[in-house]
């Protein structure tokens, strides 16, 4: 375990104790939510492992883990979107992270180019299952805020089917 974790040690000590004791999955993973510091607008949903939490704390950049590369990623290291954190927080059982973020740049965290990875919205309500076809999604942005061809070129992108 990485000296800045302590053990598990009870439910007391994971609730309301002082020093961090992160719950990882099986998977080695630790779900984070990301959201502009600024507007509040949650930017996106990644997943942490031991070394990006603390490459995280270390450097005050927001690191992840991608479960599509399986491999540690800098956010922004090849856009330029560099997400600087301004606020980490974790749940009450110390299994989800909150950062909030300035992001560099145009402001964007989506690799497809829009500012949120959040971008559509889901129907919801009788009317959207009534007509029992398959529920059509409304752009809540109609711009991107970069071309993602320009800025990744030829990289592989990270979506997988």
């Amino acid at each position: 375990m990485n000296p800045l974790f302590t053990a598990r040690t009870s439910v007391e000590q994971v609730e309301e104790g002082l020093f961090l004791a992160p719950k990882f999955d099986g998977n080695g993973l630790i779900p984070v939510v990301t959201t502009n510091v600024k507007t509040g607008e949650v930017l996106m949903h990644a997943y942490m492992n031991e070394e990006a939490l603390v490459k995280t704390i270390e450097t005050g950049e927001a690191h992840y883990y991608s479960r599509s590369r399986q491999q540690l990623w800098h956010k922004g290291q090849s856009s330029g979107l560099v997400q600087k954190v301004a606020q980490l927080t974790i749940d009450d059982d110390q299994d989800c992270l909150w950062m909030q973020v300035i992001v560099a740049g145009s402001g964007a965290s989506c690799h497809v180019g829009y500012r949120s990875c959040f971008y559509r919205c889901i129907p919801t309500g009788k009317s959207a299952v009534s007509s029992e076809q398959p529920l059509q999604l409304t752009f809540t942005e109609t711009e991107k805020t970069f071309d993602p061809k320009a800025v990744y070129g030829d990289a592989p992108n990270p979506t997988q089917l």
